[in-house]
């Protein structure tokens, strides 16, 4: 099913669409901060799309046959700017993925999977030694798929924001 899906760079007019789908996918996440417990991370979200008009960044999205967004993730390529964890901001050589989501309506169709690989295509394509990206306890689905996707846990990355605890992972492209 993931053949019919078109992983690209999220357009403008898209843009507001995909925020409202990172907010309505983060906000249903069962034992996740709600948007009154963590107002400005729900912000962000629903901004995200401005963060492709930023350096080193590229939202990209999965559309379907149909134009419909499936899907979204945000690519960091100088984790400088990554924005979350003080540990993962100093690797070098590193790209970032934050900020997964998929539109409950094409969950258990690979589209979370083709956006990883996106990203992690971008990273191989920029000469990176691997990826990092962060997740909770309470995004069980994606830590899975992470873990299926060789990503390594990576204690030394973790962190605690808002007493929320979130844990770090690696990807290792080839050896540095």
């Amino acid at each position: 099913m993931t053949e019919n899906l078109d992983i690209r760079e999220v357009k403008r007019s898209e843009q507001k669409l995909l925020g409202q789908l990172m907010v309505e996918v983060y906000s249903n996440i069962e034992g996740f901060p709600t948007p009154a417990e963590l107002p400005d991370y729900y912000e962000e979200l629903a901004n995200i799309g401005s963060l492709n008009d930023e350096k080193d960044f590229k939202v990209l999205v999965a559309a379907t046959a149909d134009k419909e967004v499936a899907g979204g993730i945000v690519y960091c390529g100088d984790m400088a700017r990554y924005g979350a964890g003080e540990t993962a901001t100093i690797e070098k050589h590193t790209s970032g993925i934050r900020l997964l989501c998929v539109d409950p309506r094409f969950r258990g169709i690979g589209v979370g999977r083709a956006l990883a690989n996106a990203c992690i295509a971008l990273a191989k394509h920029n000469g990176h030694n691997q990826v990092i990206l962060h997740t909770t306890q309470a995004m069980q689905v994606a830590w899975n798929l992470y873990q299926k996707m060789g990503f390594e846990r990576s204690s030394d990355l973790d962190f605690t924001e808002d007493d929320l605890r979130v844990f770090g992972f690696r990807l290792r492209l080839h050896d540095e």
